[in-house]
């Protein structure tokens, strides 16, 4: 039924004028409250966290608490925080509901959170060496000299024909001198097997013999049950032990400026000064608090722009010590489960700890000069960051992401968090089995233009679990190691093995390796060993695609497990070739291998890679890739051309004979500046002369992969001769103009 219109007019009429009235009428709208920001300084006192009367850290925390209706930003003004015990913010901290929580650098402030304590009171001693009471409860592990590390009094390796290790000690204490120290007891050895690290103090010397404390050496030693599989094979007492590395901690060994030892009973610290160091005005600082901030059951927090120094970790101090296991975790505890999966092994103390986070963003950190790790993420973190900081002089690794645990429960898996835009140098400086950034069983998860360099074991690790039975199926997936600069890891003189640039563990279907730039990894090495992109034990379902990877000591991928599975490596750049992939359904495909120059589109993805991009080492053209390969003799199969094919996983091989001889024809007589000898799988060429038509260099010892010689010649002819009888075998030579 249609209404009259004049009394539809009438409606809208009078509905209008009751609105008109109400909004007369409603109370005025209250604008939402400005964002709070407080205040804190390294001397703060105050309540108010006011910029003239601001806060401890602690107080500005406890009142930003009461604060729940608007955003906090908590600003720290410039100086250094000294902590007696970790900053914690917890669930009672965080933001969320469009609400935002801030913990920054106030505007030119450079403030640094610090697990430090001064070390004063210095006393020159009569061989120049320097004395100093340590602080109560204070236990010096490391010292820092005006912020430059100092280096624990350590002598010279032990080989195992001396210092023969056993389940219950070991020998070498008369030949060593350890027998005659006024305090074995404060002095630890330090052993590295492969890609293991030991650190165990001495507890006594009887004659020849030596204890170590326990269950350092327990762990350290074959028959836990509780290692990967068969780890026992690279225990102290193992085939593969080949001797201490060096003895540290006593005043015998304090010889090198730099050097300190740290004397349990009198509880004093003695240093041997630096060239232009005076103890008198020199700040000594050794870390002591253990952690530094820990975020634990919060979310939707930003920290930005602060420091983080001297945090200490003080497990290798104590009986417990450092067995290390893989990566910087490490076994602990007397007794424990039966597991060969790396469940129950203990990471390492870090700065900054993140436990159960959600939302937590660490945004333009710096972390340096730490006696353990820099940061971990771990017990179910999702949705978290860590971005744009820096790690450098860090005594363990410098970033962990996860746990170790395939199957965690829904509150304890690692989701969906990124580390991007970092760079990483010169961390693992006294535990040199760990690596830049390790994640355990993480899903999607985002390591992303990272620069990494100078490293002494793997750069990236993702994965665990060495495809024993508990780990064959996880929660490992669509993860992505993506644009990251990696240059100079698995170094050699630290004497670390079986690893690599990127370095992977378990199935991850979806997982992505692209855009990295990987240059010199194990490069130099005394054996055929240390990767560019290590798809190791069960890796499975990876995409490695468009890398470049050059100067690497063995494989620029490495995949030698049957049971690692579906891998597929695509259109990636290399100097070098290796054999195919291992597993059913693995593939090779359109990879640009066994290269002298990178192309323009290599150069370019190399450039881009690493938190700012950067310089790529180009390659060198190699004038005997051309050239005719003959020797004195053949051993089987192992032909000369086997030197010139581009690929360092194939060896040539003489008879061993007076003389024995490989060269080259290069063709005609060029000018030659380098040259490059990689020495085969079995490091058999040693103590042999390179002969060009200008001249002959004599090489000591074993040729390493590789040898490299600078030189200025004209020469048609490069010859690798041995000085006396044995042979000369050869994975490759290099010969640049």
């Amino acid at each position: 039924m249609n209404r009259p219109v004049n009394v539809v007019r009438g409606t809208v009429a009078a509905a209008f004028a009751a609105l008109l009235t109400g909004l007369l009428t409603a109370p005025p709208v209250q604008a939402a409250p400005g964002p709070r920001t407080l205040y804190a300084a390294p001397d703060g006192r105050g309540s108010t966290c006011t910029a003239a009367r601001p806060c401890t850290p602690e107080g500005a925390r406890d009142l930003a608490r009461t604060e729940t209706g608007r955003d906090v930003r908590v600003l720290l003004r410039n100086g250094t925080y000294e902590l007696d015990e970790p900053l914690v913010l917890g669930a009672a901290d965080s933001g969320g509901n469009g609400r935002t929580v801030t913990w920054t650098a106030a505007p030119g402030a450079r403030p640094v959170l610090s697990g430090g304590r001064d070390i004063t009171g210095w006393r020159q001693n009569t061989d120049g060496t320097w004395t100093a009471d340590a602080p109560a409860g204070v236990t010096p592990r490391q010292l820092f000299v005006d912020g430059r590390r100092a280096t624990r009094a350590r002598g010279g390796a032990c080989a195992a024909s001396t210092c023969d290790a056993t389940r219950t000690g070991m020998t070498g204490a008369t030949a060593t001198g350890i027998a005659t120290w006024q305090r074995p007891t404060d002095a630890e050895a330090v052993i590295r097997i492969r890609w293991r690290n030991y650190h165990c103090r001495i507890t006594g010397v009887d004659g020849d013999a030596m204890t170590f404390a326990r269950p350092c050496w327990t762990n350290s030693a074959s028959g836990t049950d509780r290692t990967g599989p068969s780890w026992d094979s690279t225990t102290v007492d193992s085939a593969r032990y080949s001797g201490v590395a060096f003895f540290e901690n006593a005043p015998e060994l304090l010889d090198e400026p730099g050097e300190f030892v740290w004397n349990s009973e009198a509880r004093t610290v003695t240093y041997l000064p630096r060239p232009g160091e005076n103890m008198r005005r020199a700040r000594a600082v050794t870390p002591h608090t253990e952690q530094l901030l820990l975020v634990d059951g919060a979310h939707d927090i930003t920290v930005s722009g602060i420091g983080f120094a001297y945090a200490a970790y003080r497990q290798p101090g104590t009986d417990e010590g450092y067995a290390g296991t893989q990566a910087g975790l490490t076994l602990t505890g007397a007794t424990g489960p039966v597991d060969h999966a790396g469940r129950f092994y203990t990471k390492p103390a870090a700065a900054v700890t993140v436990r159960g986070g959600r939302n937590i963003d660490i945004d333009n950190a710096r972390f340096d000069r730490l006696g353990g790790a820099g940061a971990i993420l771990e017990a179910g973190t999702r949705d978290s960051s860590l971005t744009r900081s820096s790690f450098t002089d860090l005594s363990s690794g410098a970033v962990y992401v996860g746990d170790t645990e395939p199957m965690p429960g829904p509150e304890l898996a690692g989701e969906r968090n990124t580390v991007a835009y970092n760079t990483i140098s010169r961390t693992g400086v006294e535990y040199t089995d760990s690596v830049g950034i390790w994640a355990g069983y993480e899903a999607e998860l985002t390591i992303d233009h990272n620069s990494l360099d100078r490293l002494p074991y793997s750069g990236i690790s993702v994965g665990w679990g060495w495809n024993q039975p508990e780990a064959q199926k996880s929660v490992l997936r669509d993860n992505e190691v993506t644009n990251n600069r990696i240059t100079d890891v698995m170094q050699v003189a630290q004497e670390q093995h079986d690893g690599g640039a990127i370095y992977t563990q378990g199935a991850q279907p979806g997982t992505v390796i692209s855009g990295n730039y990987i240059n010199r990894s194990a490069f130099g090495n005394t054996e055929r060993d240390g990767n560019g992109i290590y798809l190791d034990e069960q890796s499975s379902h990876i995409l490695v695609e468009k890398n470049v990877v050059t100067r690497v000591g063995y494989k620029w991928i490495s995949n030698w497990a049957d049971y690692g599975i579906r891998n597929t490596a695509r259109g990636n750049w290399t100097d070098t070739a290796a054999p195919a992939l291992g597993g059913t359904g693995s593939v090779m495909t359109d990879n640009r291998t066994g290269l002298d120059r990178l192309p323009a589109e290599a150069l370019a993805v190399a450039g881009r890679a690493g938190a700012r991009g950067g310089p790529v080492e180009q390659l060198r053209t190699d004038l005997a890739r051309t050239g005719t390969a003959t020797q004195s003799s053949t051993e089987g199969a192992a032909g000369p051309a086997l030197a010139l094919d581009a690929d360092t996983t194939t060896d040539t091989r003489t008879r061993s004979e007076t003389g024995a001889r490989w060269q080259v024809d290069l063709g005609d007589e060029r000018r030659v500046r380098r040259i490059e000898i990689w020495n085969d799988a079995s490091a058999t060429t040693a103590d042999f002369d390179v002969v060009t038509d200008d001249g002959t260099i004599h090489v000591s010892g074993k040729a390493l992969r590789p040898t490299v010689l600078d030189l200025d010649s004209r020469t048609r002819m490069v010859k690798i001769v041995t000085s006396g009888t044995g042979r000369v075998a050869l994975s490759q030579v290099l010969v640049h103009p």
